[in-house]
């Protein structure tokens, strides 16, 4: 048994990346709107979204097919980007259109995603749930990852819980945000909220025009 164990996960660590770029399909769209996650005055249609579907290493060391809903002109940068993370073998939690688009996420907190009709969300500093404006996340031109090892922080405080441990960005755990990570953003001309000025930090976002 051993010997199969390490057999299938060498054949998972050699799998090739796969990516693909789709019109967001009717079971979906409606599967979003009942989340809240799209509803009447969004500033994208759905057919100016689509799912882009990425092979990505999972924190269990095998392969994964996940999922996200973009912005249609980020689908293909978006592409290159998690194809690098795959590269470097970035663990990502969970990825899929069930795990974001549902009333009730995974029991651990950490999905990855980006497409979400909402407005921006103000520093835990300030408190409040909008900001007045909308987010990147409401046109698909924003991507949060793993948003546990990658809280967003400000005045010592952060929004989850769970994810205080994380504030201390000194000591690197799987998970969070490296400088390799970044540079493949970077890649494609996409800011990362962790350099954001002042006290605030977003650790988890990146987003076209980094804010």
């Amino acid at each position: 048994m051993i010997r199969i164990a390490v057999i299938s996960a060498v054949i998972s660590a050699l799998a090739p990346f796969h990516s693909s770029i789709k019109p967001v399909p009717n079971s979906v769209r409606t599967q979003v709107t009942k989340s809240g996650a799209f509803h009447k005055g969004c500033p994208v249609a759905f057919r100016d979204l689509r799912v882009l579907t990425v092979t990505y290493r999972g924190f269990d060391k095998h392969n994964h097919s996940g999922q996200l809903i973009v912005n249609k002109s980020a689908a293909a940068p978006l592409a290159k980007v998690f194809h690098r993370l795959y590269v470097i073998h970035f663990p990502i939690h969970h990825m899929s259109i069930d795990t974001i688009y549902t009333k009730h996420g995974p029991a651990d907190g950490d999905p990855t995603g980006s497409f979400e009709c909402r407005q921006a969300v103000p520093s835990p500093c300030s408190g409040g749930s909008g900001t007045g404006s909308w987010s990147n996340h409401a046109y698909g031109l924003a991507v949060d990852i793993n948003p546990v090892e990658n809280p967003y922080v400000g005045c010592g405080m952060s929004r989850d819980p769970q994810a205080q441990s994380y504030r201390d960005r000194s000591r690197h755990r799987r998970g969070m945000v490296t400088a390799q990570v970044r540079a493949a953003f970077a890649s494609i001309g996409w800011g990362w909220g962790g350099s954001w000025s002042g006290n605030t930090k977003d650790y988890m976002h990146f987003s076209f025009n980094g804010h």
